[in-house]
């Protein structure tokens, strides 16, 4: 699983908390991936770089209550995609299949499934793809399953429909055994896929239908946890999600929205389609729409937020940040 990315788009919420440990409905994004791959019958690594410490100890200590077993691997630099995969070659080495998924996106991960498409097909490589292009559309797929582009490589004369690759991966054996020690990029596309591409390897795309969402900006984290926590990732749908340990004082309206453990709302406060972080507080009165609060936030009473991401003033600041009242409000 891959939790070393930097998070960049985020800031200034990860400055203070790594991408794997976002809290969707009362759980780390990462911590929902490594119970579907335990499930599945993985044995189960995680790459770590930016905030590595951090990640370990959150992952490690609701691994432990669940009796995982997880194995960390440090970078000391980010070594990227197919880095994380050279770096990790010994682990490797006995699998059948290696499935690698992105430790930032959220997505009740269809892995039995991947994989009996993949052994079934004979591929080389199976990407799990969606059923439409509005996340960059990389991936070409055509009509019998097979890639026939990546970014700007296109091979063969049979066009297939821009899909785009949701981060779960199942790579064969013999493919993991050919990958150079020493690759020509470390981006796992342009390092491995398209060489193998040009060569002629067969790489599969499996579509997906299930709700799947990049959590790569804080508007897309906003979207995706008010989805996961209207339907806690199966169809039931609900008007809100309020984890254990929240109060909400009389005459607040909670609509659409996700409380996560130790917040706190106010008397008279309205929460609208917005995110609270573990142990954010809104006072009285106030107004917060379409917003997510940082952990530990405090709002004022009576105050009015719309569309922003509330940090601590410590945590620095993101793109078309200000400060007001010793927090940082960064626009979604």
């Amino acid at each position: 699983m891959l939790c070393a990315g930097r998070g960049e788009r985020l800031r200034p919420l990860t400055g203070a908390v790594p991408k794997p440990l976002l809290p969707v409905a009362g759980r780390a994004v990462a911590m929902r991936t490594i119970d579907l791959l335990h499930r599945a019958g993985c044995e189960i690594a995680v790459n770590l770089c930016h905030l590595g410490d951090a990640v370990r100890r959150g992952l490690e200590s609701e691994a432990v209550g669940r009796g995982l077993e997880l194995r960390f691997e440090v970078e000391p630099d980010l070594l990227g995609t197919l880095g994380a995969v050279v770096n990790l070659r010994d682990f490797l080495a006995d699998a059948d299949e290696v499935v690698l998924v992105n430790g930032d996106s959220l997505c009740r991960w269809p892995i039995r499934q991947a994989l009996d498409r993949h052994r079934r097909s004979g591929a080389d490589v199976t990407l799990q793809v969606g059923w439409d292009d509005r996340v960059g559309g990389g991936v070409e797929v055509d009509p019998r399953g097979l890639v026939v582009g990546l970014r700007d490589l296109q091979v063969g004369t049979v066009r297939g429909r821009k899909r785009t690759f949701q981060g779960l991966h199942v790579l064969s054996r013999r493919v993991v055994e050919q990958i150079s020690t020493r690759p020509s990029s470390n981006d796992i596309v342009e390092g491995l896929y398209q060489p193998l591409l040009r060569a002629g390897a067969r790489i599969a795309g499996f579509r997906s239908r299930r709700p799947w969402h990049d959590l790569g900006t804080p508007r897309r984290y906003l979207e995706g946890a008010l989805d996961w926590g209207r339907t806690a990732g199966g169809r039931r749908r609900r008007r809100r999600f309020i984890a254990p340990g929240v109060s909400v004082a009389p005459g607040a309206v909670v609509e659409h929205s996700v409380l996560e453990p130790g917040s706190h709302v106010g008397e008279g406060a309205v929460v609208e389609r917005s995110l609270v972080m573990p142990g954010a507080r809104i006072g009285p009165g106030a107004r917060i729409r379409e917003t997510i609060l940082a952990p530990g936030v405090g709002v004022s009473e009576f105050v009015r937020i719309d569309e922003q991401l509330v940090t601590p003033v410590d945590w620095g600041l993101g793109a078309g940040s200000r400060e007001r009242d010793g927090l940082v409000f960064t626009p979604l």
